[in-house]
Parts: C-alpha cells; structure tokens; sequence
C-alpha cells in the first residue's frame, strides 16, 4: 500500500492561513482575566454572612473566595507568560470571520438585556405574579442560538425551553436558590 502524496492532495493543496500570531492580543487577555478576576475577589469579600463561622470552620465566603484567587493567580501566570515570552502560534485557529465582531457585540448586549430583565425578579401582570427568569432565559437562549446560526424553529423551541425548565427545576426548586 502506497500512502497519498500530500503535494497532489487537493485537501492539503488549499491556501489555509491559521489566524497570525499577537503579542499584544495576549497580553490584553491577561490584563483583562487579571481585571475580572481581581473583581469577582473584590465582590466575594463583600457576601453578607447571616453569622460568622468560628474558627476553623467554612463559612459563605469561603469557596468563592478560593475560585477568585485561583483565577487571579492564573491570570497573573497569563499575563507574565504573555510579557516574557514570544506570542504563541496560532495556526490552528481560523482568522476572524466577516460579521464577527459584530456577533460578540450582539451577544454582550443580548446578555446585558437579559441581566436587566432578570433584575426585575418578578412582575404582577393582570393581577398574577410571574416569575421573569423562565421567560428571560428562554428567549435569551434563543435569541443567541438564532444570532449564531440556528434555523429550526422546532428545536430551537425544544432546546430552549428544556434548558430553561432544567436550570429552573435543578436551582430553583430542588437547591432553593432566588432565580
């Protein structure tokens, strides 16, 4: 058996460019995940204990506490990775398609409306109280599953709405957290 010559391979013939390597790109993302991170320990600190734990004990602040610093310890490797050495290749990566920027910024400002819709808990409509998570959440997952592409109505339906019920069922009812 012979194995194909991957010169007269019309796969591997094609002009495929890998996105370009950047130094900066780089280091911006690890300024940004030190900025974030450095953040979310900031907010940890201040999560209102109903009573403080004795010593020796966890109390509420405890685990999130431990997310946020090992994230910024990660962020901090990133970013001395970033300054010190060569930006990585990144020839595996695709290059920026047409439309892209402009989906990142759909979905950050699809994001933001469903966070400020969310803030609204509820809402007393002809005189019943509806809870705005479940309808919040399912158009937000199909707002963003229609801005990246999805097109069948009746999946988009189905996946929506049974996600939706999960994390309603799973956070809301059974661990008895405020959606």
């Amino acid at each position: 058996m012979s194995t194909p010559d991957i010169t007269t391979d019309p796969a591997a013939s094609d002009e495929y460019e890998g996105a370009p390597a950047s130094k900066r790109l780089e280091i911006v993302f690890g300024i940004v995940a030190l900025a974030f991170s450095s953040g979310y320990v900031f907010l940890t600190t201040q999560i209102p204990l109903r009573r403080e734990a004795a010593p020796g004990q966890i109390d509420a602040r405890f685990w999130p506490l431990v997310i946020g610093i090992t994230a910024v310890v990660i962020a901090v490797a990133i970013l001395a990775f970033a300054l010190a050495k060569p930006a990585p290749t990144r020839e595996d990566l695709e290059q920026i398609q047409p439309g892209g920027y402009v989906r990142v910024i759909a979905t950050l400002a699809i994001t933001g409306a469903f966070i400020a819709v969310w803030s609204l808990s509820t809402v007393i409509l002809f005189g019943y109280r509806i809870e705005v998570f479940p309808i919040a959440a399912a158009v937000l997952m199909a707002a963003l599953m229609l801005l990246y592409g999805h097109r069948r109505w009746i999946s988009l339906i189905i996946y929506s709405v049974s996600l939706t019920a999960f994390v309603y069922v799973v956070f809301g009812m059974l661990l008895r957290i405020p959606l």
